[in-house]
């Protein structure tokens, strides 16, 4: 399902509070894929992970997948050599293995149902296998409040190497939900479960709502004949041929859009006019074949003053075409240095006028903004990401202090569009554009006559928490 109001319609319709629960397996079901293989891979590459401490890893994954031990078992070999180890060691590199690697796996379709049961009141859950380190993170980035999960023992800060019981794993789920439960005066019989797997059907079988969600082949078997709905996202894992080939074909229509617009600077010599044609045109194309549908709300602040200093929130290489889209026309863009090195969109953006920086270089990023404040002059917009880097979940990183000196020196307002959902669509990291409805709300112009060095922070400030108030409406 990719789109949200269908998917979401059963639970905004239905009744609201928090006896209701809403509970949430990881692997598969918030995540695609499976988030230990990272933090494997992690103590691999980092070394954390010896030769024998890999060995022990495989041989305990073998021993449980044909059966031989049970899942209190397996948890206490993989976790025997994290004996010594500090908690708060192993936590920070929870949370960095979830911004760099796992954030951009969180379904989209996952999201937005957490979303709407949060929006309904619903007590929401994670209950998973899991440790906290592995869903902690993930937990806090979709403010999920509670996490039932696997538990290890930690002593003097320090883990021992055993695990706590009963562990959160097929019966134990249900064990931990019915507890959770009682403790929070929930409703099992109106509340929620999605899981992937038919190791949760304990959980599932004791809640009026089970859902399994991109089922394997037992569940899916058993879904299907108990009756229950089943969820299947595709916005995340390995992407299919079909999405592979809209993304090449979205890629490779800025070219045919430029030379649309070459008639233009024939006839009258104006560049400026060639690159509206492209822009315009590539935008229409781009969205189109890689099936990216944008709902503006807001649209007339868009043209209604320029020129302007138009800054956005930085989710997803995707956002320059979303940019095109909305802009249309006499606008430059502010990008990192790199982008001039990219061999499709480098020439065309260098062509297009806008202005490479430095972001590793103070002096140099400040001296090369110059140029913009020229173009404001003349008469053209700037577009510009005032986090200066794409972030890998919705949330808002801190906003940097130049596009609100180019609009303060060239006299402009400052235009905010929030894009609250551009990673649905390609999330850092991603290379593959997957469809999606985006959304994008373009806030009234903002004056910055009476702005001055003296209460710049502050008005920042407030531009930042309009942001934040957006996405979480």
């Amino acid at each position: 399902m990719s789109d949200r109001s269908e998917l979401t319609r059963e639970i905004l319709d239905g009744p609201s509070g928090p006896h209701i629960g809403a509970f949430f397996d990881v692997d598969r079901t918030l995540l695609a894929g499976f988030s230990v293989v990272e933090f494997i891979r992690d103590g691999i590459v980092s070394g954390r992970m010896g030769p024998r401490g890999m060995l022990e890893t495989a041989v305990a994954i073998a021993q449980f997948e044909l059966g031989q031990i049970g899942f209190s078992s397996f948890v206490a070999g993989t976790s025997a050599a994290l004996r010594g180890t500090p908690e708060a060691e192993f936590a920070a590199i929870g949370e960095r293995i979830f911004r760099d690697r796992l954030a951009s796996d969180v379904y989209p379709e996952s999201r937005a149902l957490v979303q709407a049961h949060l929006k309904k009141g619903h007590t929401v859950a994670v209950v998973s296998s899991a440790t906290r380190y592995q869903i902690d993170p993930l937990a806090k980035d979709l403010h999920i409040r509670h996490v039932l999960c696997t538990r290890l023992e930690v002593r003097d800060g320090n883990f021992t190497g055993e695990v706590l019981k009963p562990t959160c794993y097929g019966e134990g789920k249900a064990v931990h939900a019915r507890d959770f439960a009682a403790r929070h005066h929930i409703d099992l019989d109106e509340s929620y479960f999605y899981s992937d797997s038919d190791e949760d059907l304990s959980l599932l079988a004791i809640v009026g709502n089970p859902r399994p969600t991109n089922p394997n082949g037992r569940l899916r078997e058993i879904a299907v004949k108990r009756g229950w709905l089943i969820r299947e996202f595709t916005s995340r894992g390995t992407p299919g041929p079909t999405q592979i080939l809209r993304t090449a074909l979205a890629v490779g229509a800025l070219a045919p859009s430029v030379m649309l617009g070459l008639p233009a600077f024939a006839l009258d010599g104006s560049w400026r006019r060639t690159v509206n044609v492209a822009a315009s045109v590539w935008a229409e194309r781009g969205t189109a074949i890689a099936g990216v549908e944008v709902q503006v709300q807001g649209e007339g602040h868009l043209c209604s003053h320029r020129p302007a200093v138009f800054i956005f929130n930085h989710q997803s290489a995707i956002d320059m075409l979303l940019l095109c889209k909305l802009l249309r026309r006499d606008f430059i863009g502010i990008a990192k240095k790199e982008v001039r090195r990219n061999p499709i969109f480098g020439p065309f953006f260098t062509l297009a006028g806008s202005v490479f920086v430095d972001r590793a270089n103070h002096e140099s990023a400040v001296r090369a903004l110059e140029p913009a404040i020229d173009a404001l002059r003349r008469g053209l917009s700037i577009a510009i990401a005032p986090e200066g880097t794409r972030s890998t979940t919705p949330k808002v990183g801190r906003f940097k202090k130049g596009a609100f000196h180019l609009a303060m020196a060239a006299k402009v307002p400052i235009v905010p569009i929030v894009f609250k959902n551009a990673l649905d669509a390609l999330p850092k990291h991603g290379i593959i554009v997957r469809p999606a409805t985006i959304e994008a709300v373009v806030h009234k112009p903002i004056a910055t006559d009476d702005w001055t060095l003296g209460n710049l922070d502050q008005k920042i400030a407030t531009v930042q928490r309009l942001y934040q108030r957006t996405l979480r409406d």
